[in-house]
């Protein structure tokens, strides 16, 4: 029993870390999320499958 208390509280413990963390970033955006950014997930230099830019066209690289 004591063990589902400690695994409860940390799944409770990182859902807030999260929450905390959307609520402070500007209208809840965190930057770099695009998968055009990412070089281990855009090998070829494709357009994000999301968003449609193309790796030059991203602000942070």
């Amino acid at each position: 029993m004591k063990l589902v208390f400690v695994t409860i509280g940390l799944l409770a413990l990182a859902v807030l870390g999260i929450a905390i963390k959307i609520w402070a970033k500007k209208d809840g955006e965190f930057a770099g999320t695009c998968a055009s950014q990412n070089p281990m997930l855009n090998k070829d230099g494709e357009a994000c499958g999301f968003c449609g830019k193309l790796p030059e066209n991203c602000e942070n690289k």
